[in-house]
């Protein structure tokens, strides 16, 4: 019988850096191992912005569900991708809107879910849940996420740089395809990736990928754009991070266009 901790062990592959716990470090987190923070190094010293392009994504996280479960009224979300916790988290951001939010986290690191079962707690009005799953899977997602979420009620499906870790043989649109298909009308989906088309990026994750457990696959933004194909985007559209709806009065930090994102509904 497999001992469970040599199981877990395993899992978590210490020995070479994870996609979450380098983008923990990148924006200054402590959960993460020396090959993490090594990974991490090897991007910044390539693209030195690369910290302050997952800052802004965490941004557009905030201001996305802050439009979903304000303007949109949505109170149930589907986080595909979680990452591990940090500020402003997806049930911190809707329940301070609509406290009887419902939140269920998917991710496939073990550190991850460990450490949002500690500290991704709801309110008692709303709930969290966290399913042990990939995006690869989308059916077995649906099927954990239907006890806590009523999937014939709207949903709001996040997929911030998940995508960019499927390659193109894998069929991301497909899956994306399937998790929406089973949600109905005025279930939105909010999407970033980065881009193909600054060459400072494009060697940093070529050299990271030559030592992650992960690979990123960076694409045009004509492609990230299509997997929005079918559903009704939100102004401004698909636009680079920086761009979508930033709050008055707070400038985005300068750094280089290399992400795009975009929210959509399904109608």
């Amino acid at each position: 019988m497999t001992d469970p901790r040599e199981e877990a062990g395993a899992r978590l592959q210490t020995d070479r850096p994870h996609s979450a716990r380098v983008w923990n470090y990148l924006l200054g987190g402590k959960d993460n191992y020396p090959v993490d923070s090594e990974a991490g190094d090897v991007i910044l010293t390539t693209f030195p912005e690369f910290a302050a392009v997952a800052r802004l994504q965490r941004r557009f996280l905030a201001r996305a569900v802050r439009f979903l479960a304000g303007e949109v009224g949505i109170r149930q979300f589907l986080d595909i991708g979680t990452g591990l916790p940090t500020a402003d988290n997806t049930h911190e951001l809707a329940q301070r809107i609509a406290p009887e939010s419902r939140i269920v986290y998917v991710d496939n690191d073990p550190l991850v879910l460990t450490h949002a079962r500690a500290l991704l707690t709801s309110t008692p009005e709303g709930a969290c849940a966290y399913v042990d799953a990939d995006v690869r899977h989308p059916e077995r997602i649906l099927a954990e996420a239907a006890r806590t979420l009523d999937l014939s009620r709207p949903v709001a499906l996040t997929a911030l740089g998940i995508m960019g870790q499927i390659s193109d043989a894998e069929r991301p649109a497909e899956l994306l395809d399937t998790l929406m298909a089973a949600l109905p009308r005025g279930s939105c989906l909010a999407l970033s990736d980065g881009t193909d088309n600054n060459e400072a990026l494009n060697r940093a994750v070529q050299v990271c990928n030559g030592q992650s457990a992960n690979t990123y696959h960076l694409r045009s933004p004509q492609e990230i754009a299509a997997f929005f194909t079918g559903l009704d985007l939100v102004d401004p559209g698909v636009v680079a991070t920086a761009s979508w709806r930033p709050d008055a009065g707070r400038p985005e930090e300068p750094t280089a266009d290399v992400s795009v994102c975009g929210v959509a509904a399904k109608n």
